[in-house]
């Protein structure tokens, strides 16, 4: 894995057939063998997998998924108590019991690793950008796996006056702070720095009601971009995507392509973008189509057979991490999903599906 991480571009220094060949290979031992080390570690992840499975299993989709909703109810951890060091939990609605990513030194390591190689390369094809974050920072919200992303991200890549413009407020909503905003905007005119924005999909609709209903636009910097992961989990406030992307592009002044959106879970360690910045993604006719990096698999999986399904049919998501070597590797996400290749059209939550996300924290 670790020379996958070094490699990210998904070539992983070999090309075609063969080399595809030759990932899949890799891929089936590595995922193979920790699996089995989680089922002798992981006492909750036993608990949910079949006692004859451990030895048994031969191909990494026969891996038994853990439902995310277990992530609520069990600690589906291989980490002592006493070594549990964090925690990222879900976000969810008033009563809701929020899911729990429990790690350690190591595990945020390799989590910081797996994020990093992959954003770089959709999000950063050019070097000196300004990263702005429409959260709140780690400080104030230390057990969102969202923000410890963009905390990573920042303190990595951020160039001059990289920042978080987000705040939380005393009953726990999110607000995006409008002076930091405004005051990151004029200085990254200042210096003439592209910027890069980082937020919800909810902290993009607050921005765009503030400056739509002020009648006003932004001319960003050349080369400026914007990450939006998450939807709405259930709000009134809410804007189809292609709406909302064609009115960041045309209130922010950003290309359509320098719009690219991220998909995550806090039960996860990897990501998956639809688009690497400035270029198109997705068949014609298709939505844009999300794809994880080579230590990850995504399959969207019928609810009925528990099958995958066909090319352009509908189903679950369904993922196995690679980079989730202390909790479960295999997630049976509610999110719905149409298959589209190797990647995955993203559609929305299963009905009676909870809502819950960072979206959830705004106002």
């Amino acid at each position: 894995m670790t020379r996958w991480l070094g490699q990210a571009s998904g070539d992983v220094g070999v090309g075609g057939a063969a080399g595809a060949a030759v990932l899949e290979e890799e891929f089936n031992a590595l995922a193979l063998e920790l699996y089995a080390q989680q089922l002798a570690h992981n006492a909750a992840y036993r608990a949910l997998s079949q006692p004859q499975e451990l030895g048994t299993v031969r191909h990494w989709r026969l891996i038994t998924p853990v439902p995310a909703a277990a992530f609520k109810e069990l600690e589906m951890t291989s980490l002592p108590a006493g070594q549990r060091t964090s925690v990222f939990c879900s976000s969810g609605t008033t009563g809701q019991t929020p899911s729990r990513h429990f790690h350690h030194a190591e595990s945020l390591a390799l989590y910081e690793a797996s994020l990093s190689a992959w954003f770089r390369v959709h999000m950063l094809p050019t070097n000196g950008v300004m990263l702005m974050s429409l959260t709140p920072g780690v400080a104030q919200a230390p057990h969102s796996s969202l923000v410890h992303m963009f905390e990573t991200v920042i303190r990595q890549f951020g160039g001059a006056g990289s920042r978080f413009c987000g705040e939380v407020e005393p009953d726990g909503t999110w607000l995006v702070d409008l002076a930091q905003v405004e005051k990151a905007f004029s200085e990254a005119h200042r210096i003439n720095c592209p910027v890069l924005l980082l937020g919800t999909a909810f902290n993009y609709v607050h921005l765009l009601e503030e400056y739509q209903g002020a009648g006003r636009r932004i001319a960003l910097p050349a080369g400026s971009r914007v990450l939006e992961t998450g939807g709405y989990k259930g709000r009134v406030r809410s804007r189809p995507k292609q709406e909302l992307h064609a009115a960041l592009s045309e209130t922010l002044g950003v290309a359509p392509a320098a719009i690219v959106a991220e998909y995550g879970m806090s039960e996860l360690s990897s990501q998956a973008y639809d688009a690497v910045v400035g270029e198109e993604s997705g068949p014609a006719g298709t939505g844009r189509v999300f794809r994880f990096p080579p230590w990850a698999r995504a399959e969207i999986i019928s609810p009925e057979t528990g099958r995958p399904v066909t090319e352009g049919d509908a189903g679950l998501v369904r993922i196995w991490d690679l980079a989730n070597v202390w909790s479960a590797l295999a997630i049976q996400t509610e999110d719905l999903g149409v298959r589209r290749g190797a990647g995955f059209e993203l559609i929305g939550r299963a009905p009676r599906a909870e809502p819950r996300g960072c979206s959830l924290l705004m106002q």
